[in-house]
C-alpha cells in the first residue's frame, strides 16, 4: 500500500496502517532484546497498542466498512482479531517470568503480522474505494483512541473467557506446569497423612498388648 504515504492523517486508512507500523516496530524491537526487564516493557506497550487498536477498528471502522466489502474477508478478519485477543488476555493474565510468555508474544506477533498484511494487502485497498468520508471516520476514531488512553480499556469479552477458564484453555505444556507443584504438593501430603494415620494404629496396637500382659 505505498499510496497510503498520500493520505492525510486523520484519514482512517492512514490512522490504521500507522499503528500496525507502530506495533510491527514493538514486535522486531522485542526479538532483538535479551533483557528480561525490557522485554516485558515492551510487551507490556505492544498489549496496550493492540487493544486500543483493536477497539477503535472493531468499534469505529469495521461497522462502516463492512457491507460495502466481502463478507467472507470480513469474517476472517473477525477471527483473527478474536485469536489476537484471546493471546492479548492470557499475556495480561500471566505472570511475569512464566516460561511460555515469550514463546506467547511470539506466537501473537506472527499472528498479527499475518493479520496485518492481509488487511493492508486486500482488505484496506478495497476499502480506500468506497463512497466514505474517511476523514470523519478517522476523527472519530481519534476520539475514541484518546478516550481510551485516558480512561483505560475496558475488558473484551476474550478477557472474560480467559479469566472464566482460570488456566484451563492453556497448552498442554503450559497446564501441565501449573498443575504439576499443586500434584506434588498434594502427593507429599497424602504420605504424610498415611504415615500419621500408620504410626496412629500401630502405636495404639501396641498399647493395648502392653494393658493385657500386666
Amino acid at each position: 500500500m505505498l499510496e497510503r504515504l498520500l493520505l492525510p492523517e486523520t484519514h482512517a486508512i492512514a490512522i490504521l496502517v500507522k499503528d500496525h507500523d507502530r506495533v510491527k516496530d514493538w514486535f522486531a524491537r522485542f526479538e532483538k532484546e535479551d533483557s528480561g526487564t525490557r522485554k516485558e516493557k515492551i510487551i507490556g506497550e505492544a498489549l496496550t497498542e493492540l487493544k486500543i487498536h483493536a477497539a477503535i477498528e472493531e468499534e469505529i471502522f469495521c461497522p462502516a466498512v463492512r457491507k460495502e466489502l466481502e463478507k467472507d474477508m470480513m469474517n476472517e478478519a473477525d477471527e483473527e482479531h478474536h485469536v489476537a485477543r484471546v493471546l492479548i488476555a492470557e499475556l495480561d493474565r500471566d505472570a511475569c517470568g512464566d516460561d511460555h510468555r515469550d514463546a506467547k508474544f511470539t506466537v501473537l506477533a506472527e499472528s498479527v503480522r499475518h493479520h496485518i498484511k492481509e488487511e493492508e494487502g486486500e482488505m484496506l485497498p478495497k476499502a480506500k474505494g468506497l463512497e466514505i468520508d474517511f476523514e470523519a471516520l478517522g476523527q472519530k476514531m481519534l476520539a475514541r483512541k484518546k478516550e481510551l488512553q485516558r480512561n483505560g480499556i475496558p475488558p473484551d469479552a476474550e478477557h472474560k473467557m480467559v479469566a472464566a477458564a482460570n488456566g484451563r484453555g492453556d497448552s498442554p505444556a503450559a497446564r501441565a506446569r501449573r498443575g504439576s507443584k499443586p500434584a506434588r504438593v498434594a502427593a507429599g501430603r497424602t504420605r504424610t497423612v498415611v504415615r500419621a494415620a500408620g504410626r496412629r494404629s500401630g502405636g495404639g496396637t501396641k498399647a493395648k498388648g502392653t494393658r493385657r500382659a500386666a
